[in-house]
């Protein structure tokens, strides 16, 4: 899982329009790993959750939609969700 987990977040900053990924609101979108948390990345058995921060200038649906295409081939036939907490 940590590996995946750290794939994950890389695919997601590497998405046009992304500025970094986010905790959420409250910090608590990341997946907590031995010694390690990865904010902005919740993986769970049914569902993944990514919460980023976007750069202006672009439609945030598309962005959105750019993040789950990236994911796609990492995370199979979960959902993945995306939250978009702020702009930079």
């Amino acid at each position: 899982m940590s590996e995946l987990a750290h794939e994950i977040a890389d695919a997601v900053r590497r998405c046009p329009g992304v500025a970094d990924l986010s905790g959420g609101p409250f910090g608590v979108v990341a997946t907590y790993l031995p010694g390690e948390k990865i904010p902005g990345v919740a993986l769970r058995d049914d569902e993944v959750e990514i919460s980023i921060v976007v750069q202006p200038g672009r439609p945030l649906p598309e962005i959105a939609d750019e993040v789950r295409t990236a994911l796609a081939p990492l995370v199979g036939d979960r959902p993945v969700n995306v939250h978009i907490g702020g702009m930079r």
